[in-house]
């Protein structure tokens, strides 16, 4: 026998009435969900045959987690080696006494501090504007730094407060350390805006 011969057989072996009661039979069955995991496996067969497209909210979501996963090793790409190897403050050594041929005067440690303070803030004004949305942390870290530095420049200012040389050092020390800090945070945004 034949595949259609075997199939008219099966479709001839119901009578007109069985026919009839099986078909009723089926219609008076009530409406019950499959479990969802057959719904599940019924969908993903389908995408994946190409029948059904993913959603549009699906591949959305897939989106802004590779670019997010991307913008994460993009920062720690740009963080990470200046926290694994963290910048050294370097002064320069000044000799005490210059060779007698020589007009110039040494510089201070005290000058020496005030003359990067004055090129890190020349550096912090040639780099671009702050971008206009800045995550909360960021903003809140530059902020902070920003006010730290003030409070500095307050001291350093202010006419009533009586300072040594060696507290004074120290405070230009520490608006330099700031200053270096709030420069590298800055220049981090600004290449990251650049992307």
């Amino acid at each position: 026998m034949s595949g259609d011969e075997k199939e008219q057989e099966m479709i001839c072996a119901l009578t007109a009435d069985e026919h009839d009661a099986l078909n009723k039979g089926l219609r008076n069955l009530g409406d019950t969900m499959p479990p969802r995991a057959v719904w599940e496996r019924i969908r993903e067969q389908a995408e994946a045959e190409g029948l059904l497209q993913q959603a549009a909210g699906t591949r959305r979501r897939t989106w802004y987690m590779g670019a997010g996963l991307a913008a994460a090793a993009m920062i720690a790409a740009v963080m990470l080696p200046g926290l694994l190897n963290p910048p050294t403050e370097t002064f320069p050594v000044v000799p005490s006494e210059l060779p007698s041929n020589s007009n110039a005067t040494p510089l201070t440690t005290l000058q020496t501090l005030m003359v990067q303070s004055r090129q890190l803030e020349t550096d912090l004004r040639s780099l671009p504007d702050e971008p206009s949305v800045m995550r909360a942390g960021t903003m809140a870290t530059i902020s902070n730094l920003e006010d730290r530095i003030a409070a500095i420049d307050y001291q350093l200012n202010d006419p009533d407060v009586q300072m040594s040389l060696e507290d004074r050092e120290l405070f230009w020390r520490e608006r330099v350390r700031l200053m270096n800090s709030l420069l590298q945070l800055r220049y981090a945004q600004a290449q990251r805006a650049a992307f």
